[in-house]
């Protein structure tokens, strides 16, 4: 599978997002394992965590699988997030959810993430929502500390529109290499609200969350696009789902999907949208039906 360079690392095209690994009945090492060695198996090598998936939990149900398989984590790359702190789990005796982009919070996170996954190091650490309270030269700086440490080899944020990424990049000496955001064909207001286009420009590739719209895209979308990308998937002899995701692979800013499923036979075929090629015109057929209407 292709590789996207984002600064110090790179990533497959592809990303496996775990924020639903707890909620499989099936948490056991082996059962984790398995589904790591699938997207191996197709060249899928980065995974997407946070601190807050699965109430905290998430992060130690993958170190247990990489403490019972050690030799698997120098196959991966590891995405984790932090900054949002939620009154559960360790977090429990928080009075309300809020964020918090302090140095002290940040290096206890990583930290935590660290121990929880059994690992040392992470490879991409991202901001996990933009903080209104943000001193954007402490978050700048614990980063830039983090990076020369080694605990982490590259940052990036997530959910940052474009003012709130140039004031922390303003304050930091490492580049940050990616903005993690939502993007599928029923949320598609970064191709045209600047979000995207800022990110191309300054040579930042995109990750995209939820790039089935959780869920939702055939149920909530047109009968016109659901017949269109079902029609597609039997043209190409995939699933609908790898049309939804080469739509986003088709577009030059290199867009980087991140797809979770807990579901075996699900996960083997999540690297099929990589085969998927889409001329321009397809690509406006799906946006035209996505929009409800023909462009201007």
């Amino acid at each position: 599978m292709e590789r996207v360079a984002l600064g110090r690392i790179a990533l497959s095209r592809i990303v496996y997002g775990m924020w639903r690994l707890g909620d499989d009945p099936v948490t056991a090492p082996a059962h984790v394992q398995a589904k790591i060695e699938s997207c191996l198996a197709q060249g899928i090598t980065s995974f997407d965590q946070a601190d807050i998936y699965g109430g905290y939990t998430a992060e130690a149900i993958l170190g247990a699988a990489l403490k019972a398989a050690p030799g698997l984590r120098d196959r991966m790359e590891i995405v984790t997030k932090c900054g949002i702190v939620a009154p559960v789990g360790r977090h429990s005796a928080a009075r309300v959810k809020h964020y918090d982009t302090s140095a002290a919070h940040i290096t206890a996170s990583v930290d935590a993430s660290l121990r929880d996954m059994a690992t040392d190091r992470i490879d991409l650490l991202l901001i996990h929502r933009p903080d209104p309270l943000m001193d954007h030269h402490e978050t700048g700086q614990a980063l830039d500390r983090l990076v020369a440490s080694g605990k982490v080899r590259a940052v990036g944020v997530s959910n940052f529109r474009p003012r709130d990424f140039t004031l922390l990049q303003s304050a930091m000496s490492e580049r940050l290499a990616t903005n993690q955001i939502e993007i599928s064909l029923q949320v598609h207001d970064p191709f045209t609200n600047g979000d995207i286009a800022f990110l191309q420009e300054n040579a930042v590739p995109p990750m995209a969350w939820s790039p089935l719209a959780g869920g939702t895209l055939l149920a909530e979308g047109s009968a016109a696009l659901r017949h269109k990308l079902e029609a597609l998937g039997a043209d190409n002899g995939v699933d609908w789902t790898a049309i939804a995701v080469a739509w986003l692979l088709r577009h030059p800013a290199r867009i980087i999907p991140v797809l979770g499923t807990n579901t075996l036979d699900r996960i083997a075929s999540i690297g099929q949208a990589a085969t998927v090629g889409m001329d321009r015109q397809t690509w406006f057929e799906l946006y035209a039906l996505a929009l409800g209407r023909e462009v201007a």
